[in-house]
């Protein structure tokens, strides 16, 4: 039977082909009440599916339903009901006595009875009427706000996204109270039909940018979505580059500062990582944390991130470059020291560092994957097991093991998670650069990296910016922080506006100014 066809009048047709449709799931549940009528005894019919429906939404409906029946029924005993009650003056009554307490919306086919109730909503038949109402009753069970598990900090909010997407706007609604929130809902995935939502300020985003990110998404044509993550893969600019191109984050102060610059979030249902775009390189080494403390040290400390990226990237590129093809290079102490450890050794540079790597990613994936008790145990002790064990045997030298941890460890600096795996594929690259070129490899494979990041784009907006290209006066939070009171202007490449934040000065007191005056 087409599930487009309208609704039978007879409830219980009705009944059998939503039946039909949904199947017999224990979680989907009707429930059945009767109205007496002067002439016949009409049946209502309550259906949801109770583990997606809000238990406080769906007794509050049972209240109101069972008052509104024992009052029409009361009525008709005792004759105080002017005109004989039909289907269509019941419906009415309904609407009107819910209206006051839930969101109701009016349908007349099978396809989007069907639709309402697998989206958590709860659906009203009536016996002897062809249309039906839905009232929002969506709030799925879940797991409460928490602190972040993936985006650790000293000072600031410690609160983070759930899986609900309700749950989660109401966050970015809290921290910012202003009428110019704008919030674009949709659906996508012919099965999944995943909820999601686009928030971004009205008075702030560029137009251009919103239209852009609203074509994309509906222009998705996939059966699921299950995490931003396919939102993230399917609109991105570059879908071959290894680069993000979307800040994904689940602290609600990191997507809202992103929204006070003009960017655009997106919420997927189900997932607790909301995406911020259009999102700049030098985005994916700042933490929120760095505006909640003094300058000075945030920018030391954004350095400190910058040269953990190079670190990462180059030392263990560098030390095959230097060891194979300019050993003139190296201090001739150093060089002693190194021909003696790599002494008895059987394996080649390269090969001992390229089996170091991949021996510490090893690792590292199964420290992830492990259960949390005992994961970062076993990657702790079977790096120092493995390495001494393997220096002892004569296998690796020790200047290899050097340098592999310092290569993780400078790559546990980069805040975020999808450029440090960027960052780890690329270091495997240079590796065999450095190995087949030496050093003029590793300037080649440097070159076409920077020509490929300033061709990259996030949304239309250049991925280098404000470095390329450059934009004057707009490079005050990037790799150092200047004062609050000096970055006065929003970002031209994501604000439409450019009127300043906040005043050029810090406030001061005026015990501060009458001691000055003394």
């Amino acid at each position: 039977m087409d599930n487009e066809k309208d609704l039978s009048t007879i409830i219980g047709e009705n009944i059998n082909q939503i039946k039909s449709e949904l199947g017999e799931s224990k979680d989907f549940l009707i429930r059945e009440l009767e109205i007496k009528t002067k002439k016949t005894n009409l049946r209502l019919a309550v259906l949801y599916i109770n583990e997606l429906a809000d238990d406080n939404k769906l007794n509050s409906l049972s209240f109101q339903l069972t008052e509104l029946i024992n009052t029409l029924n009361y009525n008709n005993q005792n004759t105080l009901e002017k005109d004989e009650l039909t289907a269509e003056n019941i419906f009415i009554r309904l609407k009107t006595a819910l209206s006051s307490n839930f969101i109701i919306t009016e349908g007349s086919d099978y396809e989007t009875v069907c639709s309402q109730i697998l989206s958590g909503n709860t659906v009203i038949l009536i016996d002897g009427y062809d249309k039906f109402i839905f009232l929002y009753t969506y709030g799925p069970k879940g797991r409460n706000i928490t602190e972040p598990t993936s985006q650790t900090i000293i000072r600031g909010p410690k609160d983070a996204f759930t899986e609900k997407i309700e749950l989660n706007i109401s966050q970015i609604r809290r921290k910012i109270k202003d009428k110019s929130v704008k919030i674009e809902n949709m659906s996508i995935g012919s099965i999944t039909r995943t909820n999601v939502a686009v928030i971004y300020l009205e008075n702030i985003a560029r137009p251009e940018i919103i239209n852009e990110i609203m074509s994309r998404l509906q222009q998705i044509t996939i059966d699921g979505i299950l995490d931003s993550g396919y939102i993230e893969e399917l609109i991105k600019d570059d879908h071959n580059s290894v680069f993000p191109t979307f800040l994904n984050s689940e602290k609600p102060d990191s997507v809202v500062a992103g929204l006070l610059e003009g960017k655009v979030a997106i919420l997927v249902d189900g997932s607790p990582y909301v995406l911020t775009a259009p999102a700049m390189f030098v985005d994916f080494f700042n933490v929120s944390e760095d505006h909640y403390h003094h300058f000075l040290i945030s920018s030391m400390t954004r350095l400190f991130r910058a040269i953990s990226f190079f670190l990462t990237l180059l030392v263990p590129s560098t030390y095959i470059a230097l060891t194979l093809f300019h050993p003139e290079m190296i201090p001739t102490t150093l060089l002693v020291s190194l021909a003696a450890q790599r002494e008895g050794v059987p394996f080649p540079v390269f090969f001992e560092a390229i089996m170091m790597e991949l021996t510490f990613e090893v690792l590292r994936e199964a420290g992830i994957r492990m259960p949390r008790a005992i994961g970062q145990a076993i990657s702790i002790v079977g790096a120092l097991v493995l390495g001494q064990s393997a220096v002892q045997a004569g296998i690796f030298s020790a200047v290899v093991v050097i340098i592999v941890s310092i290569t993780a460890i400078s790559s546990f600096a980069i805040p975020n998670y999808s450029m440090a795996n960027a960052i780890r594929l690329l270091r495997f690259i240079l590796m065999i650069l450095s190995a087949t070129f030496g050093l003029f490899g590793i300037c080649i494979g440097l070159i076409v990296l920077y020509i490929h990041l300033c061709k990259m784009k996030s949304i239309g907006v250049p991925y280098m910016s404000p470095f390329s290209p450059k934009l004057e006066n707009e490079n005050k939070d990037t790799i150092v922080r200047f004062p609050l009171w000096k970055m006065r202007y929003r970002p031209s490449s994501t604000s439409k506006t450019n009127k300043p934040r906040i005043v050029d000065q810090p406030v001061r007191s005026g015990i501060e100014e009458k001691q000055e005056f003394v």
